[in-house]
């Protein structure tokens, strides 16, 4: 009887006492474990936050330069405009390729807007360019014989582009159809260097002025 009560004494000695030096050891390493562990999913969170948040803008920019295109080809024009050197334009549409030097597109379209009613006409004269990689957007204030305002970047990190143009009967490399002829369609095919590829066609209005 004398043992039991020694022992219940000690037990309720010991918990009176506390923890022990390993049992504090132990609770601290459990603690700090729990902790880096929390940090770690509180950055990982953050990170695919901002991983997101960037992916979300690189599309958002990439579907304004869709946009953009879809609109300009959309209200291409038969007309002829002077060069910004005043020299004739020969053809109506050109249509290059992405390993020229010259532009990848150049055209007049129509619905140009102006909102503080401007006296000068609803036509306007555009031209898209990959330079280094970038896909440029460059417009005249006016038709004939006027310098090209500063390009504006659409899209970038461009890796590779391929352009094709249809006639009605077949997919062309090039386009110089003269006065009076657009192509039916144009398909543009980029590659990206974050989205990958990307093929889009887009349909232009026919060839009545």
């Amino acid at each position: 009887m004398t043992g039991s009560r020694a022992a219940v004494r000690a037990r309720r000695d010991a918990r009176q006492r506390g923890f022990t030096l390993l049992e504090v050891m132990v609770s601290l390493a459990i603690f700090g474990l729990i902790a880096a562990a929390g940090v770690a999913v509180m950055a990982y969170a953050a990170d695919s936050q901002q991983a997101l948040r960037e992916r979300m803008a690189r599309l958002g920019e990439f579907q304004r330069a869709r946009a953009l295109l879809r609109t300009d080809l959309s209200q291409a024009a038969t007309r002829l405009a002077r060069r910004s050197d005043g020299s004739p334009a020969r053809d109506a549409f050109i249509g290059g390729r992405p390993d020229e030097s010259g532009p990848l597109f150049a055209f007049v379209r129509r619905g140009h807007e102006n909102p503080d009613g401007a006296p000068r006409a609803s036509l306007q004269h555009v031209e898209y360019r990959i330079v280094a990689g970038r896909l440029e957007r460059s417009a005249r204030p006016a038709l004939d014989g006027t310098a090209a305002a500063r390009a504006r970047v659409l899209l970038d990190g461009i890796t590779r582009a391929r352009v094709a143009y249809f006639d009605g009967e077949a997919w062309n490399d090039g386009w110089h159809g003269g006065a009076a002829s657009l192509p039916r369609a144009v398909e543009l095919e980029l590659a990206l260097d974050d989205i990958g590829e990307v093929r889009q066609r887009f349909l232009l209005p026919g060839t009545t002025p």
